[in-house]
């Protein structure tokens, strides 16, 4: 974890971050789900994948990634000779966490006739044990292409998998991670909002759990749900993921309304990811200063996991940020 030293005190960050921006030839990268002020400053804003790719295609020295971990090995491993930062290293994700790469393995064997698909939310090393690496826009174009004999491992978020399972009538093997925060939305709240609101449609992301995606009108991506926000009829959406991806639509869209879904009592900030709240200003100023924390992987892991996502890439590229789930 990066710790605050006492010096910040009267620097202007946002001044300082800008200069580094350019001394270092630094590209900066935000997720939907970090702070505004880190979108704002941002060079690119969207889900993870679609950062890593716009990253790797620059000419940047470095890459300041303002997400997660998994996120920033991702870009890595698009961009192994580019430096990558993440603000806190401590900035982790459940799924990542609910999905050891040794149990992973042990699994895979044990179902030798089984293919992986596997969502990007894993680590690198989990990433090497898998076939195809999916998103949450890309795992529909990617599952129809897998034969219907074809037995299938789905990881590690099983809403997601799911989700696929239900709507493709595919059975798979589905590892039981879940993303805390689409965990914590609460059916009697939503339910609730939307008799408070009975003509806003409902927007969810796959990784809620069915008991909120079956009452979605429509379920996709974070790009996904924004660019239906651009498009839907009405002018109130209902959001059922984490709660700073609002900040992109009220950008996008300033005469409509965006009403995030409540957690477990309707009040509680518990949807809010509290790893993604990690990073801040300060630390990404610090990591710019300092070029750390740095993300390293070793070339023969990142070869093999960049496998698994030169596969989806090959499968679904034009599918990745496009939110692609749809409605049901």
């Amino acid at each position: 974890m990066t710790v605050m030293p006492a010096d910040l005190t009267g620097i202007d960050v946002r001044a300082e971050i800008e200069r580094l921006r350019k001394e270092r030839n630094a590209v900066i990268l935000a997720h939907y789900y970090q702070k505004p002020e880190l979108q704002d400053l941002a060079d690119f804003v969207g889900d993870s994948l679609e950062l890593s790719r716009k990253a790797a295609e620059t000419d940047a020295d470095v890459i300041a990634f303002c997400g997660v971990k998994f996120m920033a090995d991702t870009a890595k491993i698009l961009s192994p000779d580019k430096i990558v930062v993440l603000p806190d290293l401590d900035a982790g994700c459940s799924l990542e966490d609910s999905c050891p790469p040794e149990k992973f393995k042990a699994f895979r064997e044990a179902h030798p006739d089984h293919i992986a698909l596997t969502y990007i939310n894993c680590s690198t090393e989990v990433k090497a044990l898998s076939d195809v690496i999916v998103t949450s826009s890309s795992a529909e174009t990617i599952l129809q292409q897998i034969p219907l004999d074809q037995k299938i491992i789905f990881g590690p978020d099983r809403h997601l998998g799911g989700y696929l399972s239900r709507k493709f009538n595919r059975e798979m093997l589905l590892w039981p991670g879940v993303c805390i925060v689409h965990e914590a939305f609460s059916e009697t709240e939503l339910l609730k909002l939307r008799a408070q609101h009975p003509n806003a449609p409902i927007a969810a992301h796959p990784e809620c759990p069915p008991h909120i995606v079956d009452h979605a009108d429509y379920v996709g991506s974070t790009s996904g749900i924004l660019q239906y926000a651009k498009t839907m009829p009405g002018d109130t959406l209902i959001v059922a993921t984490e709660p700073h991806i609002i900040h992109q639509m009220q950008l996008a869209i300033p005469n409509k309304t965006f009403i995030g879904a409540p957690g477990a009592d309707g009040n509680c900030n518990c949807n809010i990811c509290p790893y993604m709240a990690l990073n801040n200003l300060e630390k990404l100023y610090l990591a710019l200063r300092d070029l750390t924390p740095r993300v390293e992987i070793e070339e023969s892991l990142r070869l093999a996991a960049k496998k698994s996502l030169d596969r989806m890439l090959e499968m679904a590229s034009g599918t990745i940020g496009k939110g692609d789930l749809g409605t049901r």
